[in-house]
């Protein structure tokens, strides 16, 4: 059973909207001038290129599901232009939820249940980045144009010395064919429901995707939520991976040391804590776009 929709004033919602795009527009900054200049940042870029991000998209505020914008004095909030809103007979604009749902219902239910199954299981903290290392793993090619930390031979010490446990499909498939042996378990897009769990950064960082699938039916402060973890977590990613950042300002975190397998373990554990709040927020949103009841379905409001 729906409830009805809550109204935004419009001098709440276009304020809201304000400091929404302000908020994007500076942690876009950096890409978009970079793309103005034809450059890349092999960190702080690769958020928008992975997941096809373009930073109007990010910019653009949504209410979420739920929540009409009361007209202004100028009429109808912009959205009523958009797909799935529709304007009521006082003019407010609402997020049209089953005309939503007959388009994404299926992704919709997906990331429910994943997520829900992911946030059931016990956070594995014992990966240390080796994902990024396996990627590598006796290749003379490799996907980032940057050199090798410790050099081909000393990468493919640390990938033999150490247990390969990734269970993240889309991380594995990018492993090198002399790697694929080497972990423990074989991830499938069609397993991804029954391996993956919250301790792992790549999990972590698509809760950032699964908010884009959600699109206008969650708030934009929740996007951007996502996508500042995400941000972080692939300074982490790529700082523990066996690539030589220095020249771009990243220090390594030497996962080959008991030191730096323990720095890892400690931020790995403070995004499973930010990733476990957001995941929660992203399914109670998820409910309240199929109808049902959460136990916190006020929440990233």
């Amino acid at each position: 059973m729906r409830r009805e929709p809550v109204r935004l004033a419009a001098e709440v919602w276009t304020a809201r909207s304000a400091a929404h795009a302000a908020r994007a527009d500076a942690l876009t900054a950096g890409h978009r001038e970079r793309r103005a200049t034809g450059r890349s940042h092999p960190v702080e870029d690769f958020l928008y290129e992975y997941y096809s991000t373009r930073p109007a998209v990010l910019r653009r505020w949504h209410p979420g599901a739920g929540t009409a914008l009361a007209p202004s004095a100028a009429g109808p909030a912009p959205h009523a232009g958009r797909r799935w809103y529709a304007t009521d007979d006082d003019g407010a604009v609402v997020l049209d939820s089953e005309a939503f749902l007959a388009d994404r219902g299926d992704t919709v239910r997906f990331v429910r249940d994943l997520l829900a199954a992911t946030a059931g299981r016990p956070a594995f903290l014992g990966c240390f980045g080796l994902h990024e290392w396996a990627m590598v793993y006796r290749q003379d090619e490799h996907r980032h144009p940057l050199p090798l930390r410790l050099g081909q031979a000393g990468t493919d010490a640390v990938v033999e010395a150490h247990p390969i446990r990734c269970s993240h499909f889309d991380a594995f498939r990018f492993f090198t064919p002399a790697a694929v042996g080497l972990n423990r378990l074989r991830p499938t897009r069609a397993t991804q429901p029954d391996l993956e769990q919250p301790g792992c950064l790549h999990a972590t960082m698509d809760l950032y995707k699964w908010a884009t699938k959600l699109g206008p039916a969650v708030p934009g402060e929740l996007l951007l939520d996502c996508f500042e973890l995400a941000r972080d977590v692939r300074e982490l990613d790529m700082r523990a991976s066996p690539y030589d950042l220095r020249a771009h300002g990243r220090t390594p975190v030497r996962i080959e040391t008991p030191e730096g397998r323990a720095e890892y373990a400690a931020a790995q554990r403070g995004f499973t804590e930010r990733g476990a709040v957001l995941r929660a927020t992203l399914s109670d949103w998820c409910d309240r776009i199929l109808g049902r009841e959460s136990c916190s379905s006020t929440s990233g409001t």
